[in-house]
């Protein structure tokens, strides 16, 4: 899919040297279509991680998607410089009057608060309020699932004994869900969270369903509402060293962490880790774009 960015967008030379497709505004004016909007609201601390890693995901249809990029204007992010804010990102504020195909909502390295004392939370919540008749699908991912499964539908989340951190192998339910498509009978995820939420509180409510879980983890995809809202719990998007640089800082803070299951060769944290969820987390990307957004979203936005 050729992704359309702003020509200056740092990540840009990256993905161009993937041969990723990225398209300039010159070009997909030329195309007599409607490209799809998205919005990507970041709450990631080190954004140009994560612009990159979402980026190469989106990268993989036959659409043309138009991307935007908003971030909090009740909290100051502080590991990003304000240069790259005020250049490639607007706010909710800016954009509030404007409808959207689809829309992204990120983790955010704060789980472990509750969810009212996170200092955006009410900004968050007119965000999804809006997006109810302003987007026709939104994709929430990790702690952004956890907070709108909770704000959306009352599921709770709770700490975990320990810290998921890892590749954990995950099954499907119901193939025939247009979501896990082309998906194979077992899968694997990054998890990177301390917190969680319950199968059984998911089960009790009749507007969620779950597609996808891990017998380590727990539930993994769940569809609200045929699809107008969608809770990935984990981080398909994750690059390959993204879990080695979290162990490594981990380690560095002097906070004894495990080493990420399933990750380094033999277990060793010298070893480099392989790449072994990429194709899944594409394809996921892939059928939340065709099925959900694009089949569905109308022509006049």
């Amino acid at each position: 899919m050729p992704i359309r960015i702003d020509n200056d967008l740092p990540v840009k030379k990256i993905l161009e040297e993937e041969n990723i497709f990225v398209m300039d505004a010159e070009r997909a004016m030329s195309q007599d279509i409607r490209p799809l909007e998205v919005v990507i609201l970041n709450l990631m601390p080190l954004k140009e991680d994560t612009e990159l890693q979402l980026l190469r995901s989106l990268a993989n249809t036959p659409l043309q998607v138009n991307i935007s990029f908003i971030r909090t204007g009740t909290y100051e992010p502080k590991n990003v410089a304000r240069k790259h804010l005020e250049r490639f990102y607007t706010t909710f504020e800016e954009i509030k009057n404007r409808r959207f195909d689809g829309m992204i909502i990120t983790g955010a390295p704060v789980e472990k608060m509750d969810f009212e004392e996170v200092e955006y939370w009410d900004e968050l919540t007119k965000i999804m309020d809006w997006s109810e008749k302003n987007v026709t699908s939104t994709l929430h991912i990790c702690w952004g699932a956890q907070a709108g499964l909770y704000y959306r539908y009352g599921v709770r989340k709770y700490m975990l004994p320990k810290k998921f951190s890892g590749i954990y192998k995950h099954y499907t339910f119901h193939k025939r869900t247009p979501l896990v498509r082309g998906f194979d009978d077992s899968f694997l995820v990054p998890q990177s969270r301390y917190t969680g939420v319950r199968k059984e509180d998911i089960v009790a409510n009749d507007k969620l369903e779950i597609v996808s879980e891990s017998d380590v983890t727990g539930p993994y995809l769940i569809i609200a509402e045929g699809g107008k809202n969608i809770f990935v719990t984990g981080h398909p998007e994750y690059d390959t060293m993204t879990l080695d640089q979290e162990y490594k800082r981990d380690v560095a803070k002097g906070l004894n962490p495990d080493i990420p299951c399933n990750y380094y060769p033999e277990d060793n944290p010298d070893n480099k880790p392989i790449k072994s969820w990429r194709c899944h987390a594409n394809t996921l990307y892939f059928n939340w774009l065709n099925y959900y957004v694009y089949q569905v979203t109308p022509y006049v936005l």
